[in-house]
């Protein structure tokens, strides 16, 4: 078996040291070994086994030299493995790979791509590469930490049911549910685990995935079951379902023009739709929230610009709230003389 597979592992990478001669041109020896993660040594045994094998390679000597094929030559060991084919639509998305643990898969894929391509059309694809990246997360926020990630995608590959012990939002906090992996969104930086379960299709957050433990049983996808429509339909009932409650609130001029920054984009929508002017120049708006809890955080950021005006409790923790940090710097505060 290690025999086998040291063989495998060596067909391939002679088959990388051939593909980058042709994409890339005359590479030095050490230009070869570092692309291939090898010795300088390695990469000379690899370039007497290609000349060997009848590839028509030549080595040059001196500052200018290295190996390259002879002009003309085209490979056709261009074929995908099935990993490799799988990573296709993570060619443009390292970071995705990388957290999937197929960031060597896809760049392998990426050469083999660019190797069946002609000479104009790799030029213009390394131009795009250079001129165009895609960052996923978003501002002031990192990545979320995924260790379960890769288990979840083995289960949705091999069809295997897992039991995962998930922390949520709601009490309990923390539950375990048995389900059926589907597949994995990545939204903004983060990772969603879409599967079924007895209560129907479910979204869970990879990172508040404490456990995740693979079962014996196999389940069937449903069919019909296409990820990126359920994926929008649930991105579309998303406000509504977790949107319980409204705020009346009053904005000075400012803080309505800043509230784009200070509530989400559905609440500042809102704001938006449901503006009415007071006869002192405030603006009454109506936006929707998941809590008084929840809420509170958002609105103290819009400062001595917005009052609440209902409903009563989130307006008396709002009081009490503002009570407590007047009380607070009061306290700071060096006595009068």
């Amino acid at each position: 078996m290690i025999r086998v597979l040291f063989f495998s592992v060596r067909a391939s990478r002679l088959v990388s040291a051939l593909l980058l001669l042709q994409t890339r041109g005359r590479m030095t020896a050490r230009e070869l070994a570092d692309a291939l993660e090898v010795s300088v040594r390695t990469v000379y045994r690899d370039m007497e086994s290609l000349g060997a094998s009848g590839i028509p390679l030549y080595g040059e000597s001196g500052p200018d030299g290295g190996y390259r094929l002879m002009e003309g030559h085209r490979t056709r060991l261009t074929g995908l493995t099935t990993d490799e084919a799988g990573a296709l639509f993570l060619t443009g998305l390292p970071d995705a790979a990388a957290d999937l643990g197929l960031g060597a898969v896809a760049a392998e894929a990426r050469l083999k791509l660019s190797a069946a391509l002609s000479p104009e059309l790799r030029e213009r694809a390394e131009q795009s590469r250079q001129r165009i990246h895609v960052d996923i997360p978003g501002w002031y926020q990192d990545s979320d930490e995924t260790p379960r990630l890769a288990g979840a995608v083995s289960a949705v590959w091999g069809r295997q049911r897992v039991r995962i012990r998930y922390e949520r939002w709601a009490t309990p906090h923390e539950v375990s549910r048995t389900v059926d992996p589907y597949g994995v969104v990545l939204k903004a930086g983060r990772w969603y685990l879409v599967a079924g379960s007895a209560r129907g299709v479910r979204t869970y957050r990879v990172s508040r995935i404490n456990e995740l433990e693979p079962l014996a049983e196999t389940f069937t996808r449903p069919a019909g079951f296409d990820l990126a429509a359920h994926w929008h339909e649930y991105l579309a009932t998303f406000d509504t379902r977790r949107f319980l409650d409204e705020a009346v609130l009053r904005l000075s001029a400012e803080a309505f023009a800043g509230i784009g920054q200070a509530l989400e984009p559905a609440a500042a929508r809102a704001a938006a739709e449901s503006a009415e002017r007071d006869a002192d120049g405030w603006i009454r708006v109506v936006v929707p929230i998941e809590s008084v809890e929840r809420a509170l955080p958002a609105l103290l950021s819009l400062g001595a610009g917005a009052e609440v005006v209902g409903p009563p409790p989130l307006r008396e923790k709002m009081r009490r709230t503002l009570a407590e940090m007047l009380a607070r710097y009061e306290d700071g505060l060096p006595a009068k003389e």
